[in-house]
């Protein structure tokens, strides 16, 4: 009994490893010839058309860590969502500009197209930004209007949103004139009032694709309403709690909405508008709010807040506020004598590595809310030799030098270029 236990033991065991060995040899004949099928995984990492055969162990490897290290640099480019396009830094490019200082005439005031002024040296038009971490997508007029159709952009701001406007209009035109643009400035009231000189803004409609760019002139973003609106000369209440009657208006028209403010929180401006600080519908008596730069902030937290609040009620709005563009004045401001004399680009190489935007009161305006920051600052610090500076369509030399507007074409293009990507 004891015997034939061990027997049928002895002979169970043989008969599995006989089936293991069968198994073995029948999975390595199947993947020698299913291997015969498949290229080696080098081969698979040549592009299509390739005629240097199978590499070797050495070349499959390298190739391996190429293709590794290419998706993760193209992870990283290809990502745009989480780019500071802040971080960067200005290239040569001679492809630059988009668009032509000498065409646009339809779109670029005479005075900003540098030339068509004395200036002589327009190496400025040939730099581009290059953003640290991520590529900066190539600006296409077609592609533009393509994305927004069937929308409105509107900025709303000072010159220079309207320097951002007219810049837009002539990197979407090429410089070139198009006769599917008509002018749709009365469905926005923009229509020169009795009396007044020009409009408050401007409203432009491509008809191909039914995209509408505008500009409206706000300076401060608050709602200003003259105190006895019968008197020519009465003073003007800036509600510094209350956005422009303009937004309060047409929000419910608009996809894309560009903010900006700055260069006119100054005691000089305050006076020559007749402008009164008013809170709650009142004369504001806050000695704190006395002081510009405390009324700008509050004014800007509270323009960031209404439209904040609003986002939710239109489902497709997106909200920009470009944070401050620089001023480049040396040895005075712009009534004392300051100057910015340099046309040639000292940017080249430097880099903007900082993380936070230069512009506090926006960037902690804006933190924590839906409205998105369009941080141009630093960049355009960089870029002093770029301003209208002493040049002029007619030469005068007493003059004051213009060291807060930009030539066009120029760095307001590249703040578009930002825009383009993040819409």
């Amino acid at each position: 009994m004891k015997r034939g236990f061990h027997g049928f033991f002895k002979r169970k065991k043989l008969s599995f490893f006989s089936i293991l060995l069968m198994s073995t040899t029948i999975i390595l004949l199947s993947w020698e010839s299913l291997s015969a099928l498949i290229p080696p995984y080098s081969q698979m990492l040549l592009p299509s058309g390739d005629i240097h055969g199978v590499p070797t162990l050495e070349k499959e490897e390298h190739s391996r860590t190429n293709s590794i290290i290419g998706f993760l640099e193209n992870g990283s480019t290809t990502n745009n969502e989480d780019c500071n396009y802040a971080k960067g830094k200005w290239v040569i490019d001679n492809h630059r500009p988009l668009y032509s200082g000498f065409g646009c005439k339809r779109w670029l005031s005479g005075s900003w197209a540098c030339r068509l002024t004395q200036r002589t040296d327009f190496a400025y038009e040939n730099l581009r930004w290059q953003p640290k971490d991520c590529e900066l997508e190539e600006f296409q007029g077609s592609k533009f209007l393509t994305r927004m159709q069937h929308k409105t952009l509107a900025f709303v701001g000072d010159s220079l949103g309207r320097q951002q406007f007219q810049s837009l209009m002539c990197m979407i035109t090429g410089g070139e004139e198009m006769q599917d643009v008509e002018d749709v400035g009365i469905e926005y009231g923009l229509v020169k009032p009795e009396g007044g000189t020009h409009p408050h803004g401007y409203a432009y409609r491509f008809i191909t694709t039914n995209t509408t760019i505008l500009y409206y002139w706000s300076s401060t973003l608050c709602d200003t309403q003259p105190i006895d609106a019968t008197d020519p000369e009465s003073d003007v209440a800036m509600h510094l709690d209350q956005p422009p009657a303009f937004l309060q208006k047409y929000l419910h028209k608009i996809h894309v909405l560009v903010l900006n403010t700055g260069h006119h929180w100054n005691r000089g401006k305050l006076k020559a508008n007749r402008w009164v600080i008013h809170i709650n519908g009142v004369r504001s008596r806050e000695k704190e709010l006395a002081m510009i730069w405390r009324a700008k902030n509050f004014t800007v937290h509270s323009v960031v807040s209404w439209v904040n609040s609003e986002i939710p009620k239109y489902r497709n709005l997106k909200v920009f506020f470009r944070s401050m563009s620089p001023r480049h004045f040396v040895g005075g401001d712009w009534d004392t004598g300051g100057s910015c004399n340099n046309t040639t680009p000292m940017s080249v190489g430097k880099e903007i590595l900082e993380e936070e935007c230069s512009d506090l009161s926006v960037a902690s305006a804006v933190k924590g809310t839906a409205v998105k920051l369009l941080d141009i600052t630093a960049l355009s610090q960089l870029r002093d030799e770029a301003h209208l500076s002493r040049f002029r369509m007619t030469p005068n030399p007493a003059a004051v030098q213009d060291c807060l507007h930009w030539c066009l074409p120029g760095v307001p293009d590249t703040w578009n270029e930002l825009l383009f990507a993040q819409i």
